[in-house]
């Protein structure tokens, strides 16, 4: 007979491994890095006082997350490995807890389908493989929702220590990304839904208020910054179309828990994940537009949950008549699953999955480039490219540039006035310049780069162009006898 403890412990270590080899599974994206990654890179290439004096004027609410990446580079090196290692371990932690939870509230079956359902979610595989922050937020909600259940199931229910461990773990989630305080308010629903005693609700009031102050600095703080999330649309109803469908399936699974008021169960956790950071997120869009489903990730936690109990209630269901037959329920959805998403997976790990590749880009830099050109950057932001690989910009002089990403303490560095931009471009005979293809780029609105390709149009030609990974590399050369 199996030890007990051995099975309960494959009903979460299978979920956590099978999440880790999708996670492995491309990688490298062929080598690619897309432009949000690039930020974490050349950040984390910096030193530990040079990143605390970029927080001053940028990116602030990714800080704690870039000086965890500046470790692990400084350990083991800059690669796509190390960059994205990171989320592939946070959310098999996270499918780890899924199935934890899974089991305790609803039996093996569902927990394992809820944990092996997570990494099959097509959002999970774009963020398993993310040099961003979101992966180890969701992990961080995946184990303060598990210690949440500890507690309503009566276990460790007075114990100074798990509401500690539950507050610094919001807490943790909350400097990498203070939106994920979302959960807050999800779990609240969760405690009136299964009407927690007066001495869990006052425990974790407590352990929410001090989670929500502690990060409360950041949060005031990053609010001067908010000029970086200002390219975020107004709230449409098209963008609530996904969170829709979503809710719609969580519900058909929630109906199938058979959720009782006052009754801990999948549907009364899963539920409230699922749906209150999703329209928390909706509302806090209608004062600033910010509904981006990256912020909310860790709600597909509660998706996850539900999706297990459906397949979990086809296993029960068909036990009594075909008990052997029912132990192939999960292994048929999984394969059928697997099926059906495999042309999404294999997209999810390609280099055109993201809107760019800056590696790409400068491997164009680096045939295209001749000693003595010069390079221009449209907007400033795609000056990333050069920072991600120096190497393929050696012997080019970067004309706009005033004052360095690192001494000016910004990601793009500072550039000069557009007169003296323009002065420098007119004692150029040749200049590459690096903007975005035309199927991603933005109208020109910044007038140092009008200026930039008014000089370029009227005194220059076009000697070679190329688009490649998202980005476009541009050759414009001046004759000699040109004079402006």
């Amino acid at each position: 007979m199996a030890d007990p403890r051995r099975r309960h412990a494959a009903v979460w270590l299978v979920p956590m491994l099978w999440t880790v080899t999708f996670g492995l599974w491309g990688l490298s994206r062929q080598g690619s890095v897309w432009r949000d990654e690039a930020a974490t890179w050349q950040v984390a290439e910096r030193s530990t006082p040079e990143i605390w004096r970029m927080l001053d004027n940028v990116d602030v609410v990714h800080g704690c997350y870039y000086l965890l990446m500046h470790g692990l580079f400084e350990w083991f090196g800059p690669s796509t490995t190390t960059l994205r290692l990171p989320s592939v371990l946070a959310m098999a932690v996270a499918a780890a807890c899924v199935a934890v939870v899974g089991h305790r509230l609803g039996g093996k079956w569902v927990g394992l389908a809820g944990g092996m359902a997570f990494g099959l979610l097509p959002a999970v595989q774009f963020y398993l493989q993310e040099g961003r922050p979101y992966a180890l937020v969701a992990a961080g909600a995946g184990i303060s929702t598990l210690l949440l259940v500890s507690v309503l199931q009566g276990r460790d229910r007075t114990a100074h220590w798990h509401w500690v461990a539950y507050g610094c773990t919001v807490l943790l989630c909350a400097l990498l990304n203070w939106l994920s305080l979302m959960i807050l308010p999800a779990h609240l629903v969760t405690l009136l839904w299964t009407r927690a005693g007066r001495g869990v609700r006052a425990r974790w009031t407590v352990a929410a208020a001090l989670a929500t102050a502690g990060a409360l600095p950041l949060i005031l703080f990053s609010r001067g910054q908010s000029d970086q999330v200002s390219w975020i649309p107004p709230l449409t109803w098209h963008m609530l179309i996904g969170p829709a469908v979503l809710l719609l399936i969580g519900g058909v699974g929630a109906r199938l828990d058979r959720p009782r008021a006052g009754q801990l169960s999948v549907a009364a956790v899963g539920l409230p994940l699922l749906a209150v950071p999703h329209i928390c997120l909706a509302g806090l869009s209608l004062i600033q537009p910010l509904f981006l489903d990256r912020y909310v990730l860790f709600s597909l936690l509660g998706l996850a949950l539900l999706i297990g109990t459906i397949v979990g209630s086809a296993v029960q269901a068909a036990s009594p008549r075909f008990p052997r037959a029912s132990n192939w329920i999960l292994p048929v959805v999984i394969t059928v699953a697997m099926a059906a998403l495999l042309p999404q997976s294999l997209a999810k790990r390609s280099p055109a999955s993201r809107v760019d590749d800056v590696v790409a880009a400068a491997s164009d830099v680096r045939r295209l480039k001749e000693p003595g050109s010069a390079v221009l950057f449209i907007p400033a932001a795609r000056r990333d490219t050069k920072l991600v690989t120096p190497g393929a910009f050696t012997g080019l002089r970067d004309i706009a540039l005033a004052e360095s990403p690192v001494k000016s303490g910004t990601l793009k560095g500072v550039e000069s006035s557009s007169a003296r931009i323009r002065a420098a471009m007119l004692t150029q005979r040749r200049i590459l310049l690096v903007t975005d293809a035309a199927r991603v780029a933005r109208p020109v609105s910044a007038k140092r780069d009008r200026t930039k390709m008014s000089v370029l149009t009227k005194y220059f030609t076009v000697a070679a162009d190329d688009e490649i990974g998202g980005r476009r590399i541009t050759v414009y050369e001046r004759q000699p006898t040109d004079t402006p």
